[in-house]
């Protein structure tokens, strides 16, 4: 989610806290989504009377398609201070600048999910370090073959309910393995 403002955060928050409005409603069904009258209109009650408490008069969704299948997986919302801010020329140009919203929207999906995929193989790899050092402390101690000293790493792991990355940290900075 980006807004502009406390007042567009505000109003994208309710809806999803409340898991209906008009963005969800444009994000589900791909249908543009208007409300006229915020003070008027009853199909989201909750969202509609928050809305007027904020002094947001009217809004439109623009459903917005990010994915390659061209399924819509969000929504561009605009809001305005005034009933009946939206006509027919400003639902066009809305209509019209949606997909490069759109677009925006997918390269940051992809960037976080990048970034996610780095840090989980970031992880991984300093997981991997602290558990092959363990592995060779537990081999040269134990005379045990690599594969004996991690299945020693993952017995330790299951007793105490403890990750086999943590085990081997333990035993790394201790030189001993945790007991329950």
């Amino acid at each position: 989610m980006a807004s502009t403002g406390p007042l567009a955060t505000d109003l994208d928050e309710t809806q999803y806290d409340e898991g209906q409005g008009p963005c969800l409603h444009a994000a589900r069904t791909g249908e543009l989504t208007e409300i006229p009258d915020t003070r008027a209109d009853d199909r989201w009650p909750d969202y509609t009377r928050r809305a007027v408490e904020h002094g947001n008069l009217s809004s439109l969704s623009v459903p917005l398609s990010i994915d390659e299948e061209d399924q819509v997986t969000g929504a561009l919302n605009i809001y305005a201070r005034r009933p009946d801010a939206f006509d027919e020329a400003s639902r066009s140009v809305a209509t019209r600048f949606a997909p490069y919203a759109a677009v925006a929207a997918g390269n940051l999906y992809a960037y976080q999910s990048a970034r996610d995929v780095a840090d989980h193989l970031q992880t991984a790899l300093e997981s991997r370090a602290v558990i092959d050092q363990a592995k060779g402390i537990l081999m040269e101690r134990r005379k045990l073959t690599a594969d004996q000293a991690f299945q020693t790493l993952a017995q330790v792991s299951m007793k105490t309910n403890r990750k086999v990355r943590d085990i081997a940290d333990y035993l790394v900075t201790t030189g001993e393995l945790p007991r329950r």
